[in-house]
């Protein structure tokens, strides 16, 4: 029986966020447990982005001479293996090599977006990037409640479930995901591995140029968020995994509603750059409010604002992936996955030394502030489309 590509990828995404997700809000305590400062905690983050910034354009070039799936089962294996060694880990250094590996195969986001990528039209990538975008709030949704829920017994129940996950998606990609032959250049080879160097070049094109610098102010603030907001509710609200599980179960819930169907529809009647901009407006608002919350009220209320940021990773890629060329489609995602590891580097230390040193509301404004540096870049984006069909 046939099946849609876009199903299959969507079920494999799903299965890998939703093992992300009992993770994300488990870590810091999991690491505070093996006596982890919260700078240290960052760091701990910061070590598999660094890990990842070296393998995420490696794997999106040669998956644009080998194919997608290929590399994204390597990737997942890493992922798998680092998660048995996370559950087993003694000490924290055991935990930070855990992390490293996971790191060094880490790609499966952007391979998935490639291979999306790869199968549709350019005026549908928006509606299909929605795909990842539902399964990631299906994952926020489940994953971490799970976890939290896990937690009250053993902190090690969690990552068992995240590693079971991890083989289920293993699976999934082996027996469900179709190939698919990424786009060739004009002579008919297939792109050949460059000098790091070139990747230089993408910043110099005045159309990739501005919405990569975009992407790097949504990860950095993004990444300033889940690194640091577990130690923020630990300290100001007097949270532990299954609470902190909840509100990221909230933001997963609104995630699903405002990446579903919906998402097709606001684009066609709003456009990708507009809706682009009201996700960097949400997270300026949200992680503002979040600065100064101190009642369960306030924090709803902020997480609920920020969530409708979660529009920008499916119309900032769509945007990213018309501007690069259509042979290099894997290698601009992946660059796009460095940029996310090298806001992975410096964002979760930087929120750490800030929550570890008390300044809790500096820590949602420094978020809320890098957010602002994106929402300025992409109206000067609109606005110079504007100047440009005029």
């Amino acid at each position: 029986m046939r099946h849609s590509p876009l199903l299959a990828i969507f079920l494999i995404v799903a299965v890998d966020v939703l093992g992300l997700t009992i993770m994300i809000p488990l870590l810091p305590f999991y690491a505070e447990k093996l006596g982890a400062t919260p700078f240290q905690v960052g760091w701990l983050i910061g070590a598999y982005a660094a890990c990842q910034l070296v393998s995420g354009p490696l794997l999106g070039r040669l998956s644009d001479t080998t194919g997608r799936k290929p590399l994204l089962l390597v990737s997942q294996a890493g992922t798998f293996i680092g998660f048995i060694i996370t559950a087993f880990a003694p000490n924290l250094a055991v935990l930070f090599l855990a992390r490293m590996l996971d790191g060094a195969t880490a790609g499966n986001l952007s391979l998935a977006q490639a291979y999306i990528s790869d199968i549709t039209k350019p005026e549908e990538r928006a509606k299909s990037f929605g795909v990842i975008g539902i399964a990631f709030g299906i994952g926020f949704l489940i994953g971490p409640a799970v976890s939290g829920i896990l937690a009250k017994s053993d902190y090690r129940y969690p990552v068992f479930a995240a590693a079971g996950l991890s083989a289920l998606s293993i699976l999934a990609t082996t027996v469900l995901l179709p190939k698919a032959t990424p786009t060739k250049n004009d002579d008919g080879r297939r792109l050949s591995l460059v000098a790091w160097g070139e990747y230089a070049k993408y910043f110099r094109d005045p159309r990739l140029a501005t919405r990569l610098w975009q992407f790097l102010c949504f990860a950095f603030s993004f990444a300033m968020f889940t690194s640091g907001f577990p130690l923020f509710a630990e300290r100001r609200l007097s949270f532990g995994p299954e609470q902190v599980g909840f509100v990221y179960a909230w933001a997963g819930f609104l995630g699903i509603l405002t990446q579903g169907p919906a998402l097709g529809l606001m684009v066609k009647k709003f456009g990708e750059a507009t809706l682009n901009r009201v996700g960097f407006a949400s997270y300026v608002v949200g992680y503002t409010v979040l600065g100064f919350a101190h009642s369960i009220p306030m924090l709803v209320v902020a997480a609920t604002v920020a969530a409708f940021g979660q529009l920008i990773r499916p119309a900032l890629t769509s945007l990213i992936t018309k501007a690069a060329p259509k042979t290099e489609v894997g290698s601009v995602l992946g660059l796009q996955q460095s940029l996310t590891s090298v806001a992975q580097i410096a964002g979760p230390p930087f929120a750490g030394i800030l929550i570890q040193h008390g300044a809790l509301t500096a820590w949602g404004l420094a978020a809320a502030g890098v957010a602002g540096v994106g929402l300025i870049l992409a109206s000067q984006s609109i606005v110079g489309s504007s100047e440009a069909a005029s």
